[in-house]
């Protein structure tokens, strides 16, 4: 009954945290590919050969169902993987949907016609290849309409915090907010499109200030699985035992997660 966790690096770790808590009877495999991190920089075709082949390689660990707790690759790859990849007995899902649900407060399922929602100028923080992607724009355009949206990309961050420099993260953070407020300067809600930016969400909230609603996808993305398990709970694969698998060094990818997420977290070689 295992289900797969896909990111490029330690950031799907904060999905997985709130995956667990939420569904703690079902056993997840996540796999970081830390070798080729981050995806943030590559071109789309790069970004969808390697999250293929990492898809494949959690499938033979027995999980029917993968989510792409990547941004980038939920960005840059997913829709070309579900048109042209994905196998009828599979299903890959990916993270920006739960967010934009949230965003606009339609429930999961909901077709009707885009329409007008409370949030009109809307920040969203992510990595090069998502913010190039406009994927974010596209699928906000589905549910709502006159939202503008300001995407800044967030050069640099997601190395700080594989490296473990929280310091540089930090200063990196507040002059991406900086520099987004400078085009945007009252936005009414602040999207943080890359699931390793939750680890620097604190600063995020501090740098936009209190009046500044913050979009983080963590907990959005458990309440939406465990909705989609219960309609779907044939997707529950095979496997049964727990795994953090990553092509970098395990000791040093176990060392930075043990770090990052305060608890003890072994990876092995994928």
């Amino acid at each position: 009954m295992a289900v797969g966790v896909f990111d490029s690096g330690l950031g799907g770790l904060t999905v997985l945290d709130a995956l667990e808590k939420r569904l703690p009877d079902v056993p997840f495999v996540y796999y970081g590919d830390n070798a080729h991190a981050p995806y943030g920089v590559r071109d789309a075709d790069d970004i969808f050969n390697l999250t293929c082949a990492a898809v494949e390689r959690i499938w033979a660990e027995g999980c029917d169902l993968v989510i792409l707790a990547c941004n980038t690759a939920s960005a840059a790859a997913l829709k070309r993987m579900q048109e042209t990849w994905i196998p009828p007995n599979k299903r890959v899902l990916g993270v920006f949907v739960p967010l934009i649900e949230a965003l606009t407060e339609r429930n999961w399922g909901d077709n009707s016609p885009p329409r007008e929602v409370e949030v009109k100028h809307a920040a969203l923080f992510a990595t090069p290849a998502t913010v190039r992607s406009r994927a974010f724009q596209r699928e906000l355009a589905f549910r709502a309409i006159g939202v503008d949206v300001e995407a800044q990309a967030c050069g640099g961050v997601v190395d700080a915090i594989e490296d473990g420099d929280l310091i540089l993260a930090e200063a990196l953070v507040r002059s991406h907010v900086d520099a987004l407020l400078r085009k945007m300067p009252h936005p009414d809600a602040a999207v943080l499109g890359c699931t390793h930016y939750p680890l620097m969400e604190h600063v995020f909230r501090d740098a936009l200030g209190p009046e500044v609603s913050v979009y983080s996808q963590p907990n959005l993305v458990a309440s939406s699985l465990e909705d989609y398990l219960k309609r779907r709970p044939e997707m529950l694969g095979s496997g049964t035992q727990r795994k953090f698998l990553t092509t970098g060094d395990p000791k040093r990818v176990s060392s930075r997660a043990t770090q990052f997420m305060r608890r003890s977290i072994t990876f092995e070689s994928a």
